[in-house]
């Protein structure tokens, strides 16, 4: 056995104000997608909103379903949206942000596989930042969330 360690650095900023200028709009307009979400039965609203390399920003949020495994993350309906419609452009940044916003908004799961699939497949990072109302967390890769990614 030999033991292993995975360690990465994040910027942590309090307030939110603290965010750098093009990350703090991204933030805004996650937060803002936030307000066209569904979601009648958890009441937690999230809002994703994704810088693209052209410098465009395009935004979703989560959507529920009465069966609820056929729901959407704000985050993969994003980025399956982007895939779709903007196959080839790089996304530089995606933001997380949800209502009620006390806590940070962290991808889940799924949403981290996702986005190092994404990653993985443009051929660059995307700076990912999760918001709350009063702070934020950065990562410089979307992989850096999900170290043990599964892969074909």
């Amino acid at each position: 056995m030999s033991k292993q360690e995975f360690t990465f650095d994040y910027a942590h900023y309090a307030p939110l104000d603290a965010l750098p200028e093009s990350d703090r709009e991204l933030a805004a307009r996650a937060a803002d997608a936030c307000g066209t979400a569904y979601a009648p039965y958890s009441g937690f609203r999230v809002g994703a909103a994704a810088l693209l390399e052209d410098g465009t920003i395009l935004t979703a949020s989560n959507q529920e379903s009465e069966v609820f495994s056929s729901g959407m993350c704000a985050e993969r309906s994003l980025l399956y949206y982007l895939q779709a419609n903007f196959s080839g452009v790089r996304i530089v940044a995606l933001a997380t942000a949800s209502v009620p916003g006390e806590r940070e908004c962290y991808p889940c799961g799924a949403c981290r596989q996702v986005l190092a699939d994404t990653e993985k497949r443009q051929g660059s990072p995307i700076r990912v930042v999760m918001c709350s109302g009063h702070s934020a967390t950065v990562v410089q890769e979307a992989r850096q969330l999900l170290p043990f990614t599964f892969e074909l």
